[in-house]
């Protein structure tokens, strides 16, 4: 089956920013450690890791099951339903956050303690 034919990934879904939308938005403390893509509407969540875990919520709730990594080099997905990993499918550009973008981010927002409160 070729990705466009996939149920759940939408090859043409733009990213909704370069940060997670939740966390920018003021759900949460705010931060995130590494940032996820939903491949089918580009809703752009905070990874597992992170204190809200934003990219799995919403994929979960919209029932969008394949998220992809949002940051620099990486190419992958990952189907929170079958939990599996996919390598080399090309989403709509840009495919991660600006390279001079913190991690963990924002920079302002990033407490001193970041690294006790991962998951």
């Amino acid at each position: 089956m070729a990705p466009d034919q996939i149920p759940g990934i939408d090859l043409a879904a733009a990213p909704s920013g370069t940060g997670c939308a939740d966390c920018l938005a003021g759900d949460g403390p705010g931060w995130w450690l590494h940032l996820r893509r939903c491949a089918a509407c580009g809703h752009i969540g905070c990874c597992d890791s992170s204190p809200s875990q934003h990219g799995t919520k919403h994929a979960r709730e919209a029932g969008h099951p394949f998220l992809a990594s949002f940051e620099p080099g990486e190419n992958w997905l990952w189907n929170i339903e079958t939990e599996e990993y996919y390598e080399g499918l090309e989403l709509l550009p840009p495919t991660s956050h600006p390279v001079d973008q913190p991690t963990p981010g924002p920079q302002d927002k990033v407490p001193a303690d970041w690294e006790q409160q991962l998951h």
